[in-house]
């Protein structure tokens, strides 16, 4: 594999390079702020009290529970100077899933926020793993005053407790930490059925890290700006979701401001721009597009934002137009998924100006195969569509405790994206997933092409294309559109708009005018599966 030669190597390494930041602010949180310098003393004593009270060894892993609060990369990074691994849990998962993946991933301490700890009181966590109740308030769920003040399994401990045992001049712990050892594992969505953790290493992340400072680099180079002097990140994506992480891990390399939300809101997003001249933010589009929509009213609130991240849905290319019309800001969009640790293409500046439907290029170490017939064939010619495969440092090493699944996704070191694609002229694009195809009659509907062509639709907010059953072609076309207030429903304009760019064929058969945005989950994606037991009555 090609890999850096500089560093970091491990994030044992980036969390240590963050002394020189000393007395920058770190985190800004609901007015609470700290400094590199309070945060490197915290994971020092928690990483610690890890090693030297809950007895955990490298390889041991502890589970995250929580939203985007200040204790969250604190947990991640004493975790991760420690040689343990990180699992951090979806906060939008029901109490069974939570139970789940705590079980599944053998983990012995549980960090949580309270509407964690409501969730898993009563699924039987605490009898395997100590629980630590991250700004919980009066007695946790199922403990009475008798609340756990220490490391053994059985009730519930307090975040404060725990800080206020620490040692304020405690050193990192002196663990031996490689770039192959496992660093998280990162549970997909489960959109399908049980989620899988992918095995991500230190070198994954750092690769990831590392591929994001030197796209950003050479962006200001060749727009001849310079970085800010004080940037400053809003973190719109959940720190569970690697995307998050990539965020989280790009603002300590750079010894940024992280400023963060307990849930989104447009209104207090521009507000923490505007207050703390944030310099980048990036989330899903639709959380984007919300953003941008506060440029009209508020412009001079947002003014010091210089790029927009995107990515985790199919991005619409008016998005683009309007963050630079509006923000005057770049527009960045980053493809990839958890086993390729984030984005494995990326397209920004005014090369995603001039290819707004593309996802990029491939990043560097990369390698692509956009391979036929399950790989056994020869690789798809130039344009011509097949299955993205990738390998390079930044592929997970697999998944947790699944060997049918690693199987499937995994061949001769290359990854199995399940997603369809073409590459023209260098330039990568994505027209669906392999599972969201629509088979009309002998002919491949890709959803997401039919999708960009309604979003051109004016009045369109959202929308989602997916397949539903018909007697003699098989499948049909459907769309479900959910639009602005006002805006009229025309079945005839949104079939139109489809045949004049993807043809006759793929215009939708049904046309669904909802009131309500569509269902995603917590990483933005449409549970499209959702839907369409809705449409078909299946559910």
């Amino acid at each position: 594999m090609q890999v850096y030669r500089r560093g970091p190597h491990t994030l044992r390494e980036l969390v240590v390079g963050t002394e020189v930041f000393g007395d920058r602010t770190f985190t800004v949180y609901r007015g609470e702020r700290r400094t590199y310098r309070e945060h490197l003393t915290l994971v020092a004593g928690l990483s610690r009290a890890l090693v030297d009270d809950y007895r955990l060894a490298p390889g041991d892993r502890i589970a995250i529970a929580m939203r985007n609060v200040p204790e969250w990369p604190a947990v991640f990074f004493a975790a991760q100077v420690a040689g343990l691994v990180a699992v951090p849990l979806n906060a939008w998962w029901s109490a069974p899933e939570l139970a789940w993946a705590v079980a599944d991933s053998g983990s012995r301490v549980v960090f949580a926020d309270p509407e964690r700890i409501e969730l898993l009181a009563g699924q039987g966590v605490g009898a395997n793993a100590s629980v630590i109740r991250v700004r919980g308030t009066g007695p946790a769920p199922g403990t009475g005053p008798g609340t756990g003040t220490g490391p053994a399994p059985g009730g519930v401990r307090e975040w404060a407790d725990l800080v206020e045992s620490l040692d304020p001049v405690a050193t990192l712990p002196q663990v031996h930490v490689d770039p192959d050892d496992v660093a998280t594992i990162l549970y997909t969505s489960g959109t399908t059925g049980r989620p899988k953790g992918a095995v991500g290493t230190h070198r994954n992340h750092c690769t990831n890290l590392l591929n994001v400072a030197l796209q950003g680099r050479a962006g200001s180079l060749l727009a001849g700006t310079t970085p800010s002097s004080e940037p400053g990140t809003l973190l719109a994506y959940p720190m569970f979701h690697i995307a998050g992480i990539n965020g989280l891990l790009g603002a300590v390399l750079g010894g940024a401001k992280l400023a963060t939300l307990h849930h989104w809101d447009p209104d207090t997003a521009r507000e923490l721009v505007r207050d703390e001249q944030l310099t980048r933010t990036a989330g899903v589009p639709s959380t984007m597009a919300g953003l941008v929509e506060q440029a009209a009213e508020h412009p001079a609130d947002l003014a010091s934002l210089t790029t927009i991240g995107m990515g985790g849905a199919p991005i619409p290319p008016d998005l683009v137009t309007r963050i630079g019309r509006d923000l005057g800001a770049g527009a960045a969009n980053g493809y990839g998924l958890t086993e390729t640790t984030s984005a494995i293409c990326a397209n920004s500046g005014p090369d995603y100006q001039a290819h707004p439907d593309s996802v990029g290029r491939p990043a560097p170490g990369a390698e692509l195969r956009v391979a036929t017939a399950d790989g056994d064939g020869p690789d798809a010619a130039e344009g011509v569509i097949g299955e993205l495969w990738f390998r390079g440092p930044n592929i997970v090493r697999g998944y947790w405790n699944n060997p049918d699944a690693d199987a499937a996704a995994f061949v001769e070191g290359w990854f199995r994206t399940g997603d369809l694609g073409f590459v023209r002229d260098g330039w990568v694009y994505v027209v669906d997933r392999l599972k969201d195809v629509v088979l009309r009659g002998g002919e491949n509907v890709y959803s997401v092409q039919v999708e960009s062509a309604i979003h051109d639709v004016p009045g369109v907010v959202e929308v989602a294309v997916l397949g539903v059953p018909h007697p003699t072609l098989g499948e049909e076309v459907a769309a479900v559109v959910h639009p602005e207030p006002g805006t009229a429903h025309d079945d005839d304009m949104i079939r139109a708009a489809v045949t004049a760019r993807v043809g006759a064929f793929a215009a939708p058969a049904h046309v669904y005018w909802v009131d309500e945005p569509l269902p995603r989950t917590a990483t933005g994606k449409i549970r499209k599966r959702e839907l369409r037991d809705d449409l078909t009555g299946s559910g």
